[in-house]
């Protein structure tokens, strides 16, 4: 056959499978559409399926075909990479569908399609907690089920998105000098994951953070942020005797503790000051008889 006739062959068939979807969205043959969005389906020409589908589920609703309508068009948006409306309808599968042989299959496919929409760390990870929720609410429904090693392989897989973004997010505050900040989210992250492989490095720059916010400060809340200073230093070298940081971190925990001791003089002698002029306020302040 030469290149033309496949060509042409290829044409005759593309216009064959036109014209028979053309006549099937005219038709009003409920039945017969069904068929045709089936065979569709088969051929892997999901889009039209799902036309078809869309058409006739809500006259499908109560038949014994209704359930397989629902689940063939939820695989459709889902091979054709719409994740979203996948989602959508593998959820109102098992929803409507509860007591079907397939309910298991749609809750899973519910969260694997969540998962699938789970984008890159550095974007809004909505999605990415409703595919943990997700998947755990199908462990939680089928604990005996066979897809449990997977559901908690991809559990794993997106909890490390969150982690990445936590971290990420307490390090932009921790490279942009803002102190507070950056000790407030690395101390939400090293208690929300406890098993990080960034936690020894988020205890090191929880301590950095804590002194430098504590050497910024005003003068009657540096002993208190010191003091949190080196309780951080303390925490982190009792964790992590053999730290590759340990040396900064000591080095830190002097400057905290010679700020502390700086702090507190210069207290002492600001309160001597004030002490006169305070009890001449009081004087003042008492009746004259």
């Amino acid at each position: 056959m030469t290149r033309t006739h496949l060509l042409l062959l290829t044409f005759a068939l593309l216009l064959s499978a036109c014209s028979k979807f053309t006549r099937l969205q005219r038709s009003n043959d409920v039945q017969e559409k069904y068929a045709g969005a089936m065979e569709f389906y088969e051929d892997k020409d999901y889009y039209k399926a799902s036309l078809l589908l869309e058409e006739i589920i809500p006259i499908l609703r109560g038949t014994t075909q209704a359930e397989e309508a629902q689940l063939t068009l939820a695989y459709c948006y889902y091979y054709q990479k719409d994740y979203t409306l996948s989602a959508f309808y593998f959820k109102r599968f098992y929803q409507t569908f509860g007591r079907s042989p397939k309910a298991e299959e749609a809750m899973y496919m519910y969260a694997y399609s969540l998962y699938k929409n789970s984008p890159e760390p550095n974007l809004d990870q909505t999605d990415t907690e409703k595919a943990i929720t997700a998947f755990q609410s199908y462990l939680n429904a089928y604990p005996t089920s066979s897809r449990t090693e997977e559901c908690n392989r991809l559990i794993k897989e997106l909890r490390s998105k969150l982690e990445i973004k936590a971290y990420d997010l307490a390090n932009q505050y921790y490279k942009r000098d803002l102190y507070q900040a950056a000790v407030i989210t690395l101390s939400n992250f090293i208690e929300k994951y406890p098993d990080s492989d960034y936690r020894e490095e988020a205890f090191y720059k929880r301590l950095q953070s804590a002194y430098l916010f504590a050497k910024n400060s005003i003068l009657n809340k540096q002993a208190e942020r010191y003091q949190e200073a080196i309780n951080y230093y303390e925490e982190f070298a009792e964790r992590y005797p053999e730290s590759e940081w340990l040396s900064k971190a000591s080095n830190i925990y002097e400057k905290a503790v010679e700020g502390l001791r700086t702090a507190q003089e210069q207290m002492k002698e600001l309160e001597k000051l004030q002490k006169p002029k305070k009890e001449e306020e009081e004087d003042k302040a008492q009746p004259s008889f």
